[in-house]
């Protein structure tokens, strides 16, 4: 035992940095360490990695397929409009105008009643009577969410006869989109617990077949950065290599998800596929490392 920890004492004091190139010389211990720790769990590490790429796979997946989700419900919403009709003694372009300065209201159509009155009777046949039509506007909202406050405040105004809207449409297209949202929330705290939770066991591991070491690092005066940097890494780098192999599984869901965009003739959300792959990375490496972080502080009394 005495030999074993002279030994590891003389490996461990070999590359203590002791000149002008500490730089470089520290780089050159954190990458052999980083190399050693990932040796000492050895196939642990492909059990790992797999296990992360499956988690992040999830993840990525949903993200993705609520960017469409999203995209979809905005699509219908663009389609919604408050149909306003209007008393016979209104100005229909006094009231569109006045309209617009409500809040959240995108855009006001005016319908007068002869055009409406001349449609109707294109399509029926009717005999000759006086138009009983009255004259129309379609209110377009910014945003499905906000149709309920449009409405209310068209509803008070005097010379509005009648207002309605798909109210069981824009109901249906809220629950939608809180539902997915709610979705992908639980779906990262669940990815976030399952993957602090693997790096934690594993990072145990290594910190345990490293003990001794440590330990002579740590009376030598080693900085503690020095001994935790190298494990915080392997965390990350657990998570960056999981999160590489979900894309391939993650761009197979982007291309059904684009084919899907297409037959409906609804434009994908812009930059959806980089915005995805770059939050999977981003992810997978910062809770690896999160994870690694929070085992030192557990384990490891530095």
């Amino acid at each position: 035992m005495r030999n074993r920890k002279q030994a590891i004492k003389k490996q461990v004091k070999k590359h203590i940095p002791k000149d002008w190139l500490t730089e470089i010389r520290i780089v050159y211990r954190l990458t052999c360490e980083i190399l050693n720790d990932f040796r000492r769990t050895g196939i642990i590490n492909i059990v790992i990695i797999t296990t992360m790429a499956a988690i992040l796979t999830l993840f990525g997946s949903l993200f993705r397929t609520t960017l469409s989700v999203s995209s979809f419900a905005k699509e219908l919403g663009n389609v919604l409009e408050i149909s306003v009709y209007l008393k016979n003694n209104a100005d229909p372009n006094v009231t569109s105008q006045r309209i617009k300065e409500f809040d959240h209201v995108k855009a006001v159509t005016v319908i007068p009643k002869e055009k409406s009155w001349a449609d109707f009777k294109r399509e029926i046949k009717i005999g000759d009577i006086d138009n009983p039509l009255p004259d129309t506007l379609h209110v377009k909202v910014d945003n499905p969410e906000n149709i309920n406050e449009v409405f209310n405040k068209v509803k008070t105004l005097t010379v509005v006869e009648n207002v309605n809207y798909a109210q069981d449409l824009a109901k249906k297209i809220q629950v939608l989109n809180h539902a997915v949202n709610t979705t992908t929330v639980f779906v990262i705290i669940i990815v976030a617990i399952l993957t602090i939770t693997i790096i934690n066991n594993t990072i145990q591991l290594v910190i345990q077949s490293r003990k001794e070491e440590i330990e002579i690092m740590r009376l030598m005066g080693v900085n503690n950065w020095y001994i935790k940097i190298p494990l915080i890494m392997q965390g990350a780098l657990y998570g960056l290599f999981g999160a590489l192999i979900a894309l391939i599984p993650i761009n197979l869901v982007q291309q059904m998800l684009n084919n899907v965009h297409q037959f409906f003739m609804i434009p994908a959300p812009l930059f959806a596929e980089n915005i995805v792959i770059i939050t999977t990375i981003l992810v997978g490496t910062l809770f690896g490392a999160g994870g690694s972080f929070l085992s030192i502080k557990k384990h490891l009394q530095v």
